[in-house]
């Protein structure tokens, strides 16, 4: 039932990333000569107007494949053919609409369970939150120079600055104060904490629902950037990564613990698995790297910064030697989910 979960989660990921593409497209005159879902040979499929409409064998991917897209072609709607700036808005659209995804289901989840903030609901003892002073109904505000709205992001800043210092800004009855804590390790954990706990969730009005759902969505974001960093600078490993096989392995865990609380809580956590993943497309998509939307993004600015394109056939090339290095990165990265789950 996990992989069938899965698979549907993965699905309308893509489909709508492909979608924004696709009705920029539209919205641009762009000939649209294939809208598919999955990759791999044609299970289903039905043309309507010039456009065909498929179902594939392999239940991951998708594409909005335009005329003049990757080849030269004469037909005037060619993809092409249209201006630099039409271009750059059907590419950006795909990455756009997955950040529009997921905040629309961030505005479900929300309306639902609540959302949570940066108050304080308890403080811990022997720790530097009690030793500065720090108390329940304070609202943190900023972790050194990082301005925070969620509790969450005060555990993943903690736990990504691991025992460094760190000069919280709180709120307590209207005025702003500050503090100098040092994380102390936690036996249990292995963790470093300075020892705060979260307020319950709360549930307000509609524009309060927008705001939170806004920085759910910017949290998503600013992990994906941040853990990128992190394996630039060898914070992190290629093997701590994870893979569709991870992530399948991830929705099944998460769907198997939901289901000792009932219906409403598998369906508020696969709809959090929903934003998480699809603002983590978003991102990856944005990067500068040949054969991703970004990195034909890059190649759109540069044209249209000196005012000539790129020859056709070197950036093909780039976009090829792209692919095959992000394919060679997928099947490392598989390797390494399969090894965490049998090993």
């Amino acid at each position: 039932m996990s992989i069938v979960i899965a698979i549907i989660i993965f699905s309308i990921i893509v489909i709508f990333h492909e979608l924004g593409h696709f009705l920029l497209a539209k919205a641009n005159n762009i000939r649209v000569n294939e809208f598919s879902l999955g990759l791999g040979p044609t299970i289903v499929g039905f043309t309507k107007g010039e456009t065909k409409y498929c179902l594939k064998a392999l239940p991951f991917g998708g594409a909005c494949i335009m005329e003049g897209e990757d080849e030269a072609s004469d037909d005037e709607r060619a993809f092409e053919k249209q201006s630099v700036w039409a271009r750059m808005s059907v590419v950006f659209a795909g990455p756009l609409f997955n950040f529009i995804m997921a905040f629309v289901l961030a505005i479900v989840v929300i309306v639902i369970s609540g959302y949570g903030t940066s108050t304080i609901g308890d403080v811990a003892d022997g720790y530097s939150a009690q030793e500065a002073g720090l108390q329940a109904g304070d609202v943190i505000t900023k972790l050194n120079n990082k301005r925070i709205h969620l509790f969450k992001e005060l555990t993943f800043y903690t736990y990504v600055h691991s025992g460094e210092t760190i000069k919280v800004t709180y709120e307590r009855n209207g005025k702003e104060k500050v503090a100098t804590l040092v994380p102390k390790k936690d036996k249990e954990t292995g963790r470093y904490l300075i020892g705060v706990t979260s307020s319950p969730y709360e549930k307000g009005n509609a524009i309060q629902v927008l705001q939170y759902s806004f920085y759910e969505v910017k949290y998503y974001i600013d992990t994906t950037i941040t853990s990128l960093k992190l394996l630039v600078t060898g914070g992190v490993s290629v093997n701590d990564l994870s893979g569709p096989v991870g992530i399948v392995s991830s929705i099944g865990q998460t769907y198997q613990e939901s289901q000792k609380s009932g219906a409403l809580y598998v369906f508020l956590n696969m709809a959090i698995m929903c934003i998480l993943l699809s603002a983590n497309l978003g991102v990856m998509n944005l990067l500068p790297l040949p054969a991703l939307d970004g990195g034909r993004l890059l190649f759109m600015i540069i044209e249209a910064i000196r005012g000539k394109r790129v020859d056709p056939n070197k950036e093909g090339m780039v976009h090829l030697v792209g692919l095959v290095l992000l394919l060679g990165l997928m099947v490392i990265i598989m390797f390494n989910d399969v090894r965490k789950i049998f090993f």
